[in-house]
């Protein structure tokens, strides 16, 4: 008899939740808060910012949640078998489950971003009109995020009801590419001390870097640093499939046209490529062949002097 009366209960508070929720100056001011962020990640990810905002009220209570207030996940995001960043732990579907934890709201969300694009689980959204946000609640709610029968229909109440849907519409401000901006948020501390993924962040050339470990890939940094694999590539001018060796540089941010002030030549030694070369000055491959005017067969042979400034 106590079982029914819960699952009663519980449908009765889903019910007045979908019927209409009056205003909250709290969801207002968290919309306001983050809502230019959202705007700028569906910009970069294809996500509707009104879904992004929606969940973000829904899973942190407008950022009053406990995971929210300890541990900067706005989405209810667990740890994952993938995840190698904090956790806490936190009772939900069972006791004492293990969920992500972020050094700011910002990561959060660009954590958020990253998990649904980036999981099999989630890629029929994707299909969706960006502007739909009726089938992207309800797609949410078929693809396993959260367990809660209504799930998809909050989302929608909360859209309608605070009229999110005009962000999907807006046009971000930014004129860089959102994630960097994002990024940079992340790795700006005093003297880049060690971030919570254990990867101290160095810079030449005013570009972020990482350096790599022996047993090192591609694919880890790019989960360790929340960059999307493809953008990590092209960051550092290779393909797929290219090895690394301990202590190589491997920017995480775009590289420069060409090399810093107080750099003009490379003289080239043993060893040296054209890609190592555009590494070391932080510079863009493409700008060191143009500057010295070399076709792409080009192999630097020790004792060349090669441009790295105009």
């Amino acid at each position: 008899m106590r079982s029914i009366l819960i699952t009663l209960s519980l449908i009765t508070i889903n019910l007045f939740f979908l019927q209409g929720q009056t205003k909250s100056p709290a969801f207002e001011a968290y919309i306001n808060k983050y809502k230019d962020l959202a705007i700028q990640l569906q910009k970069e990810y294809k996500i509707p910012a009104s879904i992004k905002l929606a969940q973000g009220l829904l899973e942190s209570a407008a950022g009053t949640s406990r995971l929210a207030r300890v541990g900067n996940n706005h989405f209810g995001i667990k740890c994952k078998e993938e995840w190698r960043g904090g956790r806490m732990y936190h009772d939900d579907d069972a006791k004492n489950e293990c969920f992500r934890t972020y050094d700011s709201a910002e990561e959060s969300y660009l954590d958020h971003a990253r998990f649904l694009s980036e999981r099999i689980y989630y890629v029929s959204l994707f299909d969706l009109n960006i502007l739909d946000y009726k089938s992207w609640a309800y797609g949410l709610q078929r693809c396993g995020y959260a367990t809660d029968p209504f799930y998809g229909s909050k989302l929608v109440s909360l859209i309608e009801t605070y009229g999110l849907n005009k962000y999907d519409r807006a046009q971000t401000t930014e004129k860089r590419v959102p994630a960097d901006d994002i990024y940079k948020i992340l790795v700006s501390k005093p003297e880049y001390p060690e971030i919570k993924w254990k990867r101290r962040i160095f810079e030449t050339n005013n570009v972020h870097y990482v350096s790599a470990k022996t047993d090192d890939t591609y694919e880890i940094i790019s989960n360790d640093t929340r960059l999307k694999l493809k953008r990590l590539l092209k960051y550092n001018d290779i393909n797929a499939g290219h090895s690394l060796k301990g202590g190589d540089m491997v920017f995480i941010q775009a590289k420069k046209s060409q090399a810093s002030k107080e750099h003009k030549m490379h003289i080239v030694q043993a060893g040296d490529s054209m890609h190592s070369i555009s590494q070391i000055y932080g510079m863009k491959m493409k700008s060191l062949y143009k500057f010295n005017k070399l076709k792409d067969d080009y192999i630097p042979k020790q004792g060349d002097i090669l441009k790295v400034r105009r």
